[in-house]
């Protein structure tokens, strides 16, 4: 079920008016308007409020020419009918953001006029974009300030009912603060705090509406890109809200909070499946790879035997100077003593302490270095040329979704790697992501991204054995210890050439393959009659 899609759909029935009858009886937005802007008329008066607090608010209405405008506080009125998403039931109203809340961020100036800028170990809690997840307040706090600062800095106080909104990176995360004690606004994050003490104006319609296709939209629809999207504090005042009778408000939310508990629950139990058929997957796998899924038979040939024929095979060819000595390549073995040791030109070194685990008779341990032959480059030719970058990778399904068609001149300084039918493509960067694909026929042409180590075998590995290696959480996770880098965490073809991977018999690979590919085919069908 795409819940996604309900949900969004749930929303817009609700900010539309269609998902719960209007009473006649209720009283008109019109009149709640009317008395926030008393209300903030007194609030200037005693000094709650500045008077540029209220420059800027305007009536929405429409005129007799049936079409919206916005009538400002200077006498001017425009025409905003483009600007109207669409039509409100009777006894609804269009109101600004700025007129029914106020709407305000830390300033960067606020740090400076004779206040210390110091923050401290305990004080006020400061909240940060990271403090609203998934629609939801996280009470962990890294960062506090004094409280005679925060007392300095009124206006960015957080110390009742308030919707917060980060402005840079995550827009559109918004959730509802509301848990007494004292906060303050950190750096990024805004408050849109509502004007209720005449009113009722229920801050989860709000935040229901900017969750909206539509109310995104507006959120939106001024949004800067730059390395982090961000949206300005004057651009959140001036979002076009659709504010229904305060009774109708009541009516939608307990409809609505029902019908999204009733969606949560459906994602939940979804969540719980795939989590346990990934996770089932994941064990089958690692039985595999660690041979125990099949029974080994004492008639193949060991791994070792081919090994080294393959490794006479490379010896012949650099005799024959068509290539060159890896002289990292190694050879792992096992001594007379039961230890593991390592084979480097004439070193050997004992490697007991990296074997990860046991290893049936016939398997062997290998380098990547050792099992894989290498990478080649190659350059985009002719007009066009197809280019996978990690964009082209599902990894949930661990295949190329659909490569790039791209002009050979705009061919991206990336797109120099050679793959082949076979070819492994394991992502480099945030490899935790699991964007991993083995290349099939259809994509044998095509060129990758240098973001993507290519693992192509030396004869030691099947392909599909290989890639099924490659997805294993043995590879994956270990791999991942390598990463480094803040901004996107990454591991190296070192990280890849010089891990540890358990080889099986030639034979064994492939009733491995066949068995799995058996088993997952039956999980996949119970998935999806369980969905």
């Amino acid at each position: 079920m795409d819940t996604k899609a309900l949900r969004q759909k749930i929303l817009d029935l609700a900010i539309r008016g269609k998902l719960v009858p209007q009473d006649p009886d209720d009283e008109p937005a019109s009149v709640l308007l009317e008395r926030i802007r008393q209300q903030k008329q007194q609030m200037v008066k005693e000094g709650k409020l500045k008077p540029k607090d209220i420059k800027n608010d305007s009536v929405i209405f429409v005129g007799e020419d049936n079409l919206h405008y916005e009538k400002f506080s200077d006498g001017s009125v425009k025409c905003i009918e483009d600007e109207i998403p669409f039509d409100l039931p009777e006894g609804w109203a269009w109101a600004k953001i700025n007129t029914i809340a106020f709407v305000t961020k830390l300033a960067g100036f606020e740090y400076t006029k004779n206040i210390a800028p110091s923050l401290c170990e305990d004080g006020i809690p400061l909240f940060k974009g990271k403090n609203v997840q998934n629609s939801t307040i996280v009470y962990e706090f890294e960062s506090f300030i004094p409280e005679s600062v925060s007392d300095e800095l009124q206006r960015s106080q957080v110390t009742q009912k308030c919707i917060l909104t980060p402005y840079v990176g995550t827009i559109g995360n918004i959730g509802i603060h509301n848990r007494p004690g004292k906060y303050h606004l950190g750096s990024n994050v805004g408050k849109i705090e509502l004007y209720n003490d005449n009113v009722v104006l229920l801050e989860e319609y709000v935040v229901a509406y900017l969750q909206s296709g539509f109310g995104y939209q507006q959120l939106t629809k001024h949004m800067k890109a730059t390395a982090q999207a961000s949206i300005s504090i004057e651009a959140i005042r001036d979002v076009y809200l659709p504010i229904p009778p305060a009774n109708e408000q009541l009516r939608m939310w307990s409809a609505l909070s029902n019908a999204l508990a009733m969606i949560e629950r459906i994602e939940n139990t979804e969540l719980d499946i795939t989590n346990l058929i990934k996770s089932t997957k994941s064990k089958i796998l690692d039985l595999a790879i660690r041979g125990q899924l099949v029974p080994q038979d004492p008639n193949d040939e060991p791994a070792s035997v081919l090994l080294e024929r393959i490794r006479a095979e490379k010896e012949e060819l650099i005799k024959q100077g068509k290539i060159k000595r890896n002289k990292k390549e190694s050879f792992i073995f096992r001594g007379e003593d039961n230890s593991y040791y390592e084979k480097i030109g004439n070193k050997v070194e004992n490697i007991s302490d990296e074997i990860p685990f046991e290893l049936p008779d016939g398997w062997m341990w290998c380098r990547g270095r050792s099992c894989f032959s290498g990478m080649e480059s190659t350059k985009p030719q002719g007009e066009f040329f197809d280019y996978i970058d990690i964009d082209a990778i599902d990894n949930r399904l661990h295949r190329i979704k659909t490569a790039k068609h791209l002009p050979v001149p705009e061919a991206p300084s990336r797109a120099s790697r050679a793959v082949k039918t076979g070819s492994v493509l394991f992502s480099l960067v945030r490899p935790y992501l699991e964007n991993i694909a083995l290349v099939e026929e259809a994509h044998s042409h095509c060129i990758a991204s240098t973001g993507f180590y290519v693992c192509n075998s030396n004869g030691i590995l099947l392909p599909k054995f290989m890639f099924l290696l490659m997805i294993s959480s043995y590879v994956v996770s270990g791999l991942n210890q390598y990463m480094k880098g803040d901004n996107s965490p990454s591991i190296s073809k070192d990280n890849i050439e010089s891990w540890l991977y358990p080889v099986p018999p030639l034979a064994e690979q492939k009733t491995i393959c066949a068995k799995l590919k058996t088993v997952f085919t039956l999980i996949e069908n119970v998935e999806k009659s369980l969905r």
